[in-house]
């Protein structure tokens, strides 16, 4: 159990139903559809990874999952009840870390429970959600003094200090060098299996999402619709000369339309 958990009770975990979403936007007079008709349900605690080409509008459907924005067509559904604006219990991960450089690690984390005013009552909990990233030594350091793993680390506690039900990740790997991504993906794999939220991972990676995620959907080409859906039920740790895992890959590729090496 973890030191989030062991204070105050485990966050609870939430199920997220997208129903017949479509979206588009109207750019300079011309209408550009993003999502069609796309329909996917999470179950309470579920891991699942999104993938699809670059611009298909992954990301787009993550910001109507946060309530960052309304769907053109249809309904977002957050424990049964509908997503119409952001709220604490589902937060969203940037590929960037977006960390406010005159604050250091420890104000960075407390962001979220300052604009709630909740940091009298809940500021121990800066102290766990460090903990959790492994970075309680560097909460005093300032964003500049880290390296990018680090600082993506301090986004995720600036997520976790809130206890979401639901976390969004928009390719919060995607930038980082080869081996910090491998080690960030080990850690955010134990973070979830210890805290117990539900995951929507959006990743251009087929290998990081058949390591993290327990279910994976293949999105098309602009406007999304869904192609194929793949569930992985192979424990963890995985790994990459699995015959299963290589089969996965394979079959995940062809979905994208990428002939496999």
């Amino acid at each position: 159990m973890s030191a989030l958990a062991q204070t105050d009770g485990p966050a609870r975990a939430l199920s997220l139903d997208i129903r017949s979403v479509s979206h588009h936007y109207d750019i300079a007079g011309t209408r550009f559809d993003v999502l069609d008709d796309i329909s996917l349900s999470l179950t309470p605690g579920e891991f699942v990874a999104l993938l699809g080409p670059s611009g298909c509008g992954k990301s787009t459907l993550l910001r109507l999952a946060a309530g960052l924005e309304h769907p053109r067509q249809g309904t977002l559904l957050e424990d049964g009840n509908q997503i119409e604006a952001p709220d604490p219990s589902r937060l969203l991960v940037f590929q960037d870390p977006t960390l406010f450089p005159w604050r250091t690690v420890r104000r960075n984390v407390a962001t979220g429970l300052e604009a709630r005013g909740l940091l009298p009552q809940r500021a121990h909990r800066i102290d766990e959600a460090l903990s959790l990233v492994r970075l309680e030594d560097f909460a005093d350091a300032y964003p500049r003094q880290l390296s990018g793993g680090m600082a993506q680390r301090v986004a995720l506690a600036r997520a976790l200090v809130n206890d979401p039900g639901l976390l969004l990740l928009d390719e919060p790997f995607g930038k980082l060098d080869s081996l910090t991504r491998l080690s960030l993906q080990t850690e955010f794999l134990r973070l979830w299996q210890t805290a117990g939220f539900t995951a929507l991972l959006v990743t251009h990676d087929v290998e990081e999402a058949l390591l993290l995620a327990g279910r994976i959907v293949v999105l098309s080409d602009r406007p999304a619709r869904v192609l194929a859906e793949f569930r992985i039920t192979a424990d963890y740790p995985r790994h990459r000369d699995d015959p299963d895992f290589v089969r996965l890959r394979r079959d995940i590729l062809h979905e994208l339309g990428v002939q496999s090496v």
